[in-house]
């Protein structure tokens, strides 16, 4: 190996180390080509059990130097879904039943960068007060990394901009619906504080309730949060029980209305924004989205950059 090797090598190492999504993300695409490449032919159609495919999706993933744990199983009709903890950090994969297939796409390194402000601000049209509308589900991962930053710029540019989570899916059970109901049902009783909330779900909530997939969990731990911010959570659960329903049938009817594919998705004045999963590339695209004459001073403050997302989505 000749020095310029050995140069490339060591910078490919460093941001690894700063980053160590970036390798978690580059050892499990190795793991998806593996398999996508020596599995081609189609599935073999025996069915093995959720235990199985979780140890065998494991045990390879730790084979190519991932130091993944597993953290659950959950048979979704078609598929499995198994969840591994990568980095301190959830991440889902979809296996096919027999366990000779995952179903996930390859992620470019390149797309874990922050794209530049004229990227993010492509094609969204500027408006006096911008309408930043988050989809996601609502313990999906990588809704719960856009969900933390998104929340740091409402509570900056609240005051000019509307910001709202539209829970449109719930792909993991019933303890996802639950807070799904919960999220929209706050937004309506108390929107001032929502946003509150919602840093402190995912803080605080998600992983715990995340880990234990269950739902009383998740009802306990969100009535103990609205408490400690001043929401008041009978009428809330009151509305969770009447109204919750409804809610999330509309989000979804609205998301499949706007081609909402995938969690996260961040949309800005009715347009798709490829802002990068941290405050500051947040904050920089709402920021674009205001007329000349209307964006605020608080557009001049810095907000966290740090990346703390892989690209990809649920």
């Amino acid at each position: 190996m000749d020095k310029e090797d050995n140069v490339s090598e060591g910078k490919i190492t460093k941001k690894m180390r700063e980053n160590p999504w970036i390798l978690s993300t580059f050892v499990l695409g190795v793991l998806a080509l593996i398999l996508l490449i020596g599995n081609f032919g189609g599935m073999t159609g025996g069915i093995i059990s959720e235990k199985d495919a979780g140890d065998s999706l494991l045990t390879f993933a730790n084979q190519q130097g991932a130091n993944a744990e597993l953290v659950g199983v959950e048979d979704t009709g078609d598929f499995y879904e198994v969840i591994l903890l990568l980095n301190g950090q959830e991440a889902p994969f979809m296996v096919t039943k027999d366990g000779e297939f995952l179903v996930q796409g390859l992620t470019p390194l390149n797309l874990v960068q922050t794209p530049t402000s004229q990227e993010q601000s492509a094609d969204i049209p500027k408006s006096d007060k911008p309408e930043v509308e988050l989809f996601i589900w609502s313990y999906c991962p990588y809704g719960v990394q856009a969900q933390g930053p998104l929340a740091e710029v409402a509570s900056l540019l609240g005051n000019y901009a509307d910001f709202k989570s539209i829970l449109y899916h719930d792909g993991h059970g019933a303890y996802e619906t639950y807070q799904n109901k919960i999220q929209e049902c706050i937004q309506e009783i108390s929107p001032s504080k929502y946003w509150n909330y919602a840093a402190g779900f995912v803080e605080d909530i998600y992983p715990v309730c995340g880990a234990s997939r269950d739902i009383d969990c998740d009802k306990t731990e969100s009535i103990a949060l609205m408490k400690s911010l001043g929401i008041d959570s009978t009428k809330v659960m009151s509305c969770v029980d009447s109204k919750g329903d409804s809610l999330i049938s509309a989000s979804s009817s609205y998301a499949q209305q706007l081609g909402v594919t995938g969690s996260p998705t961040l949309i800005i004045n009715g347009v798709k924004s490829n802002a990068g999963r941290t405050a500051e590339a947040y904050k920089v695209a709402v920021c674009n989205a205001f007329t000349d004459e209307t964006a605020p001073e608080e557009c001049s403050t810095t907000l966290d950059s740090s990346t703390a997302a892989a690209a990809g989505n649920c």
